[in-house]
């Protein structure tokens, strides 16, 4: 893994955000890792596309709330303290 040298945060494109949201991409694993992590901020009702992750995605809150769809279609409240893994 390498951890990446620190860039201003970039506005999350539109293709993948609706509302405000700021992105800093933190590390990204060597070939042939898929590992990549990364710091999203979100603008008070900003949210990201419905998408999925083929490998899976842990979601890891610092502060306020959001909601997360699991792969069996519950929807998740996540806030600042558990992990989510989806």
């Amino acid at each position: 893994m390498r951890f990446l040298e620190r860039q201003p945060s970039s506005k999350g494109p539109a293709q993948r955000f609706a509302g405000d949201a700021w992105v800093d991409m933190i590390a990204e694993g060597e070939a042939p890792s898929r590992l990549r992590a990364g710091v999203v901020r979100f603008a008070p009702c900003a949210r990201t596309a419905w998408h999925r992750h083929s490998g899976g995605q842990t979601l890891h809150a610092t502060e306020g709330f959001g909601l997360v769809q699991a792969r069996d279609g519950k929807v998740l409240r996540s806030s600042a303290s558990p992990v989510v893994r989806r």
